[in-house]
């Protein structure tokens, strides 16, 4: 006890033992005879830093891989960090043009040298990070995306999925991102409500008078590129325009008008301008109809050559423009507000265009049936299920996946341009060339003949690998690695990335090894702040998480998240969680100094301190049961909160007031060393959620080994239950709380003894304890009504207290008359449904039960109120 401090101190505890856990390698985990248990993490950018999501998904993750641990698996967390292309990207432009430096002026080669400058000084921290909240990974086996392991693995793949057919090369209408100047998946588009304008414009007629079509667009820059008119064919209104041909307004090129079903005849006017280079269905049209092609866009979103007009100008700023120049000219019908869905950048938040530009693609039609039956089948099962639905519609109606990105930083596209036209596609320099050889016959080709794809791959073609490259399962497939750990157990991860990640990852995880890549999907909510609003930089409403950890204790706020995270639903987060967690660290610890404050004597277990233990065993032993069943269904918030009522509510609020020995006596050593015992399996317990605070006073409870951790204790185990003595127990607790009541409401010193007349044979209670936490000195069965007693009921059966002179009768006799008509109130309401006789025949036999139970109940404490009013009238 000298050793252990008056006061919870979390920074000297945390930092102590998690040195403790790295020096003796207690997360490192290598193949053997035991279970596996894997998690992989999902890696976070390389350059990125904690916030709350961070806190809340790795402290699930450390939770399952810690309980693991305890239950004899061979656990492992990987850790590892994403290469994150077009946001690294992003910030080392940035950086550079700080710098006075264009990334337009730099080589490749240049530019990457400074990316992995920057990578290498800021890449890590949040891994580092991750440490103060005790996160149990594995650290030697530390990845990163772009590590040679990793590259070697997606580079082998691209190649695989070309030679199978399954990647191709060609003009496609893409999602381009103006500010990153490279295209996205439709994934990484997120569409948001706006209020915009619908411009109504008018197209004058080729060889008709004075006669004009109306056109609406909420995009009249793109009339630039206007190559068509279209009309549907069953529409007589514009019977008259087949084969005739209109100007486009203030360009001036004749296009043709084009009949075709695809336009809908009540959406605006009924003509749609048809603009083949920036829009997805007008390309359709532009193809079916052989329309040419104008891309009016450069890649970062000002007007090209191409466009004939305002070039070099930003779209937006010609969007204003433009307007203000067809309404001088007579050709604007008019403008109304319109609202309707933008389509933005995920990464840089700018409205992307929609733009034809020659990509790489991954078929996906054959690649998505093993992993979406896996996933309905339940082979692998997500929590909570209701995100099935939700991966099912996007499995059903996937698009082939545009894998190619116009950035330096990632992946280089494993593909080489030969002299006279064509490529080849392999993994290095030589293989390609000796490729490049045999396709142009020309044996004295040269690698530096070659021109090697610009593109990058998406960040998302390395991470679907992330659960296989971990243990080098592209590379080499059979290795006793991969056999053992994988297929990992349980994924944890945002809703958010279903699409992104943990699709793909099924997906590769059949492609490449046969076989689900995980078994469970927890699917976490996203941290919001207590009123409500997505925590944001923006908004200023997110902590920084390292601030809360200074403040309250990795603990607490492991333990404030927890307590309000049900899976899948978001969280409300508020300091005040993390201060409850704090509060019920410093519970803990002044509950095992004041254990270990007793002295202990070698003599025999009291009545009541035997009926304690017994019953606080039965206690444990259901709450362990409930525990395990909650982890078995991922209910992780809810097992915790099962954990910290039997810790603050049953063991420090009953069982130590139960056993505690009066003031300047001993305990006795049987109760003693099982109520440490108790406390031993309640720090089990509670360890997963609150690593730190547990192995420390897990470490004072007992004499240990160097290198001893309770991360490697087992966890407890339910013994048979006893549900009477659970039952037995919460019948004495309502007497103890009813004596109790008495005392106070009666200002009775606590230290005054006090007779319990029982008005009944007997009681399933536990006397012993009564006498102990009441202050009870007698307890008398079979009791008669006592004029001069306080009465109060426990279920149906009364008690009174005499106190003759010690109270007030008219009170008293003014407290059971309410009591009484409140009752009869009560009984009154049950009655008027027992003499429905539509609910009687209705409801179920159950409810109808229940109603006739109250009515008894009602009776009989009416009964024993009316008996207790005689007395004293």
């Amino acid at each position: 006890m000298e050793e252990l401090a008056t006061k919870y101190n979390p920074s000297e505890v945390e930092d102590k033992w998690y040195a403790y856990w790295m020096d003796h390698e207690l997360f490192r985990s290598v193949p053997d005879a035991r279970e596996p248990y894997t998690i992989v993490i999902p890696p976070p950018n390389v350059t990125g830093v904690l916030h709350m999501g961070h806190m809340l998904n790795n402290t699930i993750q450390d939770i399952l891989v810690r309980r693991a641990r305890m239950e004899g698996k061979n656990a492992l967390w990987v850790p590892g960090t994403d290469h994150a292309s077009i946001a690294t990207e992003a910030k080392v432009v940035a950086k550079l043009a700080s710098e006075g430096i264009k990334k337009s002026d730099l080589t490749r080669e240049e530019f990457l040298k400074h990316a992995w400058a920057w990578t290498e000084k800021h890449g890590g921290i949040i891994l580092q990070q991750l440490r103060k909240l005790g996160a149990s990974c594995d650290w030697s086996r530390t990845a990163f995306t772009m590590d040679e392991l990793r590259s070697k693995s997606v580079m082998k793949v691209f190649v695989d999925l070309y030679n199978k057919g399954l990647i191709y090369r060609g003009v496609r209408m893409v999602n381009w991102d103006p500010a990153a100047q490279t295209a996205l998946s439709d994934e990484e588009v997120i569409y948001q409500d706006e209020h915009s304008k619908l411009f109504y414009l008018r197209y004058k007629v080729v060889g008709e008078e004075n006669k004009y079509i109306i056109v609406a667009t909420t995009r009249p820059e793109t009339i630039l590129g206007d190559t068509a008119v279209c009309v549907n064919p069953n529409d007589e209104r514009y019977s008259w325009l087949k084969g005739k041909r209109v100007i486009v307004p203030l360009v001036g090129r004749e296009v043709p008008i084009i009949m075709d079903d695809y336009v809908e005849m009540e959406f605006g006017t009924g003509c749609l301008k048809v603009t083949p280079a920036h829009d997805v269905n007008d390309y359709m049209l532009g193809e079916k109809y052989n329309l040419p092609t104008i891309d009016i866009f450069n890649d970062n979103g000002t007007i090209s050559e191409a466009g004939g007009m305002y070039i070099g100008k930003d779209r937006f700023d010609v969007r204003k423009e433009i307007i203000e120049d067809l309404k001088k000219a007579d050709l604007v019908e008019k403008i109304e507000d319109y609202d309707n869905k933008v389509g933005y950048s995920e990464r840089t938040k700018v409205v992307i265009e929609p733009k034809l530009s020659m990509q790489w693609f991954l078929k996906m039609d054959r690649l998505t049936v093993p992993a979406l039956n896996a996933v309905m089948e339940d082979d692998i099962k997500f929590f909570p299920a209701k995100f099935k639905n939700t991966y099912r519609h996007w499995m059903t109606d996937t698009k082939d996946w545009c894998i190619s990105r116009q950035l330096w930083w990632g992946h280089n596209i494993p593909a080489w341009y030969l002299p006279e036209g064509g490529f080849v596609v392999a993994e290095t320099e030589e293989e390609a060339l000796k490729l490049a050889r045999e396709k142009s016959g020309n044996n004295s080709l040269e690698i530096s003949d070659l021109r090697r794809d610009e593109d990058c791959l998406d960040t998302w073609f390395s991470s679907w690998l992330w659960p296989i490259t971990l243990f080098n399962g592209i590379l080499n497939p059979g290795n006793e690695e991969i056999k053992y750990y994988y297929p990992t157990s349980d994924l944890v991860t945002g809703p958010d990335i279903i699409f992104f990640w943990v699709a793909r990852m099924i997906i590769a995880g059949y492609e490449f090894l046969g076989d689900k890549p995980f078994k469970n999907v927890y699917f976490t909510g996203i941290v919001r702040d207590k009123i409500g609003r997505k925590m944001s930089k923006q908004l200023g409403n997110s902590p920084d998480p390292l601030d809360l950890i200074a403040t309250y204790g990795a603990d607490g706020v492991r333990m404030g998240m927890m307590m309000s995270a049900p899976a899948g639903n978001d969280i409300m987060f508020d300091d005040k969680l993390c201060e409850n967690g704090r509060n019920f660290c410093n519970k803990i610890w002044n509950a095992f100094r004041l254990i270990k404050g007793w002295e202990v004597a070698d003599e025999a277990q009291p009545e009541s301190a035997v009926m304690a233990t017994r019953w606080f065993e039965a206690r444990l032993s259901a709450t362990i049961e409930e525990v395990n069943d909650l982890f078995s269904k991922f209910r992780l918030s809810e097992a915790l909160t099962a954990v910290y009522k039997l810790f603050w509510d049953e063991f420090s609020s009953w069982y130590l007031e139960m056993i505690k020995p009066a003031y300047g006596q001993p305990i006795d050593k049987t109760t003693y060393e099982t109520t440490l015992g108790y406390f031993d399996a309640l720090l089990r317990l509670l360890h997963p959620f609150m690593p730190f605070i547990t192995e420390e006073l897990w470490q004072h409870l007992a004499p240990r080994r160097e290198g001893e951790s309770i991360m490697y204790a087992a966890m407890p185990q339910p013994k048979a239950l006893d549900s009477n003595v659970l039952a037995e127990m919460e019948l004495t607790k309502e007497v103890i709380t009813g004596v109790r009541g008495v005392r106070a409401s009666k200002n009775l010193p606590l230290k005054e003894m006090l007779t319990l007349n029982v008005l009944a044979d007997s009681a399933a209670m536990y006397d012993a304890l009564v006498k102990k936490l009441a202050n009870v000195e007698t307890i008398n069965y079979n009791a008669a009504k006592d004029a001069a007693a306080v009465s109060f009921m426990v279920g149906t059966t009364e008690f009174n207290i005499p106190l003759s002179g010690k109270i007030d009768a008219e009170a008293e006799l003014e407290r059971l008359r309410k009591e009484e008509a409140y009752l009869e109130g009560f009984l009154a309401s049950v009655m008027k449904k027992l003499s429905n006789e539509r609910f009687v025949n209705n409801a179920p036999a159950a409810v109808v039960e229940g109603e006739k139970k109250k009515q008894a109940d009602a009776e009989s404490k009416l009964a024993n109120i009316r008996a207790s009013i005689a007395a004293l009238s």
